[in-house]
């Protein structure tokens, strides 16, 4: 990823996931900080990650899932994985 101004580049999958995290939690009637303390991240980092400027662990993938009540492959893919 280049960078623009000293800022860094959007990786396209990170957006994308951060894009799905933001479309699930809003439809869930959650608001940022209320995930942001489910999956234990400062709301700072749930923001840019929401934006696709931060990466999402694992960890913090499977937290987010399980805090959301979604299956894993709902915050990674648009495809059902069954």
């Amino acid at each position: 990823m280049g960078s623009v101004l000293g800022f860094p580049g959007v990786d396209p999958l990170d957006a994308a996931v951060g894009a799905r995290l933001k479309r699930w939690r809003e439809d869930r009637g959650l608001s940022i900080e209320d995930v942001a303390a489910l999956i234990h991240m400062p709301v700072e980092d749930a923001r840019r990650a929401e934006a696709g400027r931060a990466h999402l662990t694992t960890a913090q993938i499977g937290a987010a899932t399980s805090a959301l009540h979604l299956p894993l492959w709902a915050l990674v893919s648009d495809t059902r994985a069954y």
